[in-house]
Formats: C-alpha cells, structure tokens, sequence
C-alpha cells in the first residue's frame, strides 16, 4: 500500500465557486484536455481546465454529493519539490516553477460529519508526492494560500495517522499545531472553533 497524504480545506458552501475558480488559475497553461463544464448545486456552471475521472464530459453536481476532479497546480521548486523531480529536471521551468499532478480533488459540498461546511480534499497521486506534501513549504503555501482566496475556515494535513496537521485557522497560517493537540484535543473542538471572514458564526456541528 501506498502513501494518500492530503490537504483538506473547509468552507461555506457559498465559497466552492471562488475555491475552484481561483484553483483554474493555479493550472499549467497549454494543456490539450478540452474544459471540463461542472453544475454544482445552485446551478452554477463552471468551466475547469481539469477531469473528472479522467474524463472531460460534463459533470453535474447540482443535487450536492461530491465532485472528482484531476488537477494540476504550477507551484515554486523549493528542495523538496526538486528532489521529487530530481529524475526529471527538464519539468522545472525557468522561472523556477513546476506543474505538479496530477492531483485528485474530492469536493464534499456538504459532509455528514460537518453539513454547514463544505471541504476540498487534496490527496496525493503517489508515495514520493505524500512525501512532498508533508516537507515542501511550497506545496503548503499553494493550499493555505487557496484557503485564504477562497475563504476558507481551516486547512488541515493529513499524513494518515491519527493526527493531524493544522495548516490555517480563521484568516491565519498555523505552525506546529496539531489536531488532536494542545489546543484542540478532539476535532470536534476544531469545528467548534471555526470562523468564517468577516463573521461570528462558528461551526455549531460536532465531527466524530
């Protein structure tokens, strides 16, 4: 078995459509694979330079559930980016940057565990990617700094232990945190604590 780290971001619903848009703009430019049309609930429509399944027929979320996209991101070669790469040196470009994917994105638009909040889960393709995931500050920085367009609550690693890396917290980068942990013993507790930008509604559900 392999490696399948994760970065999950939650949010209100109401901000999948900037969360996905802004990630669009995260992708390599040039690719050949057509746009991929996506209904999400509300009958919004957008077109995502991505897959679905590996697939670019349309995808139509409008009832809720969840949506599987393949992605790519262009990201800064830190160290550890370029040791995952070191094999393939000719994909780093030269203003320094790398197109890293793919990676799969499972969107939740309202989870059983936390329904006031939808999630972005990010899991690594491979075991030297999860590795990646877990030492590259860049990699790190593309999905706080995805958080913080998109508005999101929280940002969590996940490593595939029983804890968790806390990467943002309402409006803010997280260092040396974790779930459980001083803080936070319980995820629940985290929930408890969420905020959404600009508000003072917290998350009221409790995660197992």
């Amino acid at each position: 078995m392999g490696l399948d780290y994760s970065y999950e971001i939650f949010m209100s619903p109401e901000n999948v459509v900037r969360a996905l848009t802004r990630l669009a703009e995260l992708a390599p430019r040039g690719r050949e694979t057509p746009p991929l049309a996506v209904t999400l609930p509300g009958g919004e429509r957008l077109m995502l330079p991505f897959t679905s399944r590996f697939k670019s027929e349309p995808v139509d979320c409008s009832a809720g559930g969840t949506l599987e996209l393949d992605t790519s991101v262009v990201i800064a070669a830190d160290d550890a980016v370029r040791e995952f790469y070191l094999d393939d040196v000719d994909r780093i470009d030269d203003q320094g940057r790398v197109s890293v994917g793919y990676v799969y994105l499972t969107v939740r638009f309202s989870p059983a565990w936390h329904p006031d909040f939808a999630s972005l889960q990010f899991t690594a393709a491979t075991s030297g990617m999860s590795r990646m995931f877990a030492q590259s500050a860049s990699v790190r920085k593309v999905f706080t700094d995805l958080t913080a367009a998109a508005g999101g609550v929280c940002c969590l690693l996940d490593t595939e232990t029983e804890v968790f890396d806390l990467c943002w917290l309402n409006g803010g980068p997280v260092d040396g945190e974790t779930v459980p942990g001083a803080r936070f013993p319980h995820f629940h507790d985290l929930v408890r604590a969420w905020r959404e930008p600009g508000s003072t509604r917290s998350g009221t559900r409790t995660a197992p």
